[in-house]
């Protein structure tokens, strides 16, 4: 991968192809989740850029043990796309990437093409709350000195039981590349100040935005799918069928098609 200096601090990314730029952004722990698309034949009309967050595989974080917050991500990604000489780009963001996408979004409109949303991870409701509780005892485990076991219980919180498979058949090493980033979810992200997104931040998107959902995926990214239509009353959804919140890695074939219809 190449790397950028931006926003104070060094990007790793790479550039796939030609045509019209779509940026992929990843969400927590697994820093490779979105590479599965950037080799189907759906999307090779697009210039692919996919990088690492800040503090996570390739690219740097300024101190250690400092939070970070959804804005400040969505600087480090204008900031990559400036850096590429990118004036607009189409976004897909999966997770907490997808929170990153929407902040982008309503911050810097002109710059995005559309938004494609892949199960975005909104806390702000009433099964955000349960996720949160279930969270709890995976950050005690990670502050009790088990890196390993915190990554892998929220790996399988958002999967099922064949997610170890499932990861490793198609981001090989991307698990042990997980628990070596866990500080950055478990120490910084997860400590940043609350992200606040309302209707009044939707309200300057004025793009195309498309949910897109695994059929066995949990509550949390079903009402986030609401909140989505709520917002955006034109948003259209694309659903893949048996997967879950790996959905990228589970059936990467079928979100890139979903993903290249809408476009």
């Amino acid at each position: 991968m190449e790397h950028a200096k931006v926003n104070g601090v060094e990007l790793a990314y790479e550039v796939v192809g030609s045509g019209e730029p779509m940026l992929l952004i990843h969400g927590a722990h697994l820093a490779d989740a979105l590479q599965p698309l950037v080799m189907e034949p759906a999307l090779e009309r697009f210039q692919r850029i996919r990088y690492h967050r800040r503090g996570v595989g390739g690219s740097t974080r300024p101190v250690a043990a400092e939070p970070t917050s959804v804005p400040e991500q969505a600087e480090d990604a204008i900031g990559l796309l400036d850096h590429l000489g990118a004036d607009r780009a189409h976004l897909a963001g999966h997770s907490f990437g997808g929170a990153i996408a929407l902040e982008l979004a309503a911050q810097h409109p002109t710059r995005v093409a559309s938004l494609v949303l892949l199960e975005p991870a909104f806390l702000a409701t009433p099964a955000g709350a349960a996720f949160t509780r279930a969270v709890a005892p995976l950050i005690d485990r990670y502050q009790a000195g088990d890196p390993e076991g915190a990554v892998h219980g929220f790996l399988a919180l958002v999967g099922d039981r064949d997610w170890r498979a499932i990861i490793e058949r198609t981001v090989p090493g991307g698990i042990a590349q997980a628990v070596k980033d866990a500080a950055t979810f478990f120490e910084t992200e997860l400590t940043g100040p609350t992200w606040t997104f309302g209707p009044q931040q939707a309200a300057a998107i004025t793009c195309p935005v498309l949910s897109v959902l695994g059929s066995r995926s949990s509550p949390l990214f079903v009402e986030g799918r609401q909140l989505l239509h709520a917002w955006f009353p034109a948003c259209q959804d694309a659903d893949i069928a048996g997967a879950t919140h790996l959905l990228q890695m589970q059936a990467p074939g079928p979100v890139a098609t979903a993903i290249a219809a809408f476009l």
